[in-house]
């Protein structure tokens, strides 16, 4: 996949912008990045704003030839990417809190957001927003416990431009494998190597029922096997739920 760059100081959201691309013709592979971002989306609709110079904002126009149902796979696949990447670029130690936040030391590296437009012949384009917190050098008291960046955890500032080519580098491999099986087979021994949540206890919140168990890995479509306390085995879907470490965020 060959990566076009388009750049801007400022933004509202790189999201925004690129599904602007898309919708225009921009083809597989655009990528819309911003040295600071306003108006940021998290999950569930949360506001993300990016201090300037500190972090990566990028969002990636995708335009795979997969059944739509398949497309939520593709946050999975961004976030072993950017674990990846990370740890390639910087030698920080990273690790995946399923299904996608990038953690180092237990605390929040990374937010990923995946939109996509369909019809009813199938996809048009899938963009994925991917924020990195790399020189932050600090957070709000609210999240200072679950948040953190490459910067506080190895005390040194790095190049943005290295960790984010790193990440895209490991993003095309991962895509590539993932587009040979529209699934999650041929990445997850990567992924599980690297899911912090693997062989722990875990809660389940789920609103009908939640429930306690341990965590065994993924599924070859992404969902997190759970051992529950009575020896059987769910598949818990992301979206759904909220999985969390029974004494901390991860």
């Amino acid at each position: 996949m060959k990566i076009t760059i388009h750049f801007q100081p400022e933004v509202g959201s790189t999201n925004d912008w690129a599904k602007d691309l898309a919708a225009a013709g921009a083809p597989e592979g655009t990528l819309a990045v911003a040295d600071t971002q306003t108006a940021g989306k998290g999950r569930r609709g949360r506001s993300w704003k990016t201090a300037e110079g500190t972090s990566i904002a990028m969002s990636l126009v995708l335009r795979p030839q997969i059944q739509p149902e398949h497309a939520s796979m593709l946050t999975l696949v961004m976030g072993l990417s950017v674990a990846q990447g990370i740890r390639a670029a910087t030698g920080l130690k990273t690790a995946i809190k399923w299904p996608n936040d990038v953690v180092a030391n237990g605390r929040k590296l990374c937010g990923i957001l995946t939109e996509m437009s369909s019809d009813l012949t199938g996809i048009r384009y899938v963009v994925i927003g991917t924020g990195i917190n790399v020189n932050t050098p600090g957070f709000p008291e609210e999240i200072r416990e679950v948040a953190t960046s490459i910067y506080l955890e190895l005390g040194q500032k790095q190049e943005k431009e290295k960790v984010m080519m790193a990440v895209l580098e490991a993003f095309t491999q991962n895509y590539a494998l993932f587009l040979k099986t529209e699934d999650l087979q041929e990445l997850q021994a990567d992924y599980d190597a690297l899911l912090i949540n693997r062989g722990r206890q875990v809660r389940v919140l789920d609103p009908k029922e939640p429930f306690t168990g341990i965590a065994r890995g993924i599924t070859s479509t992404g969902e997190l096997l759970v051992k529950k306390e009575d020896g059987s085995v769910t598949e818990v879907y992301a979206g759904e739920v909220s999985v969390r470490g029974i004494l901390n965020y991860t």
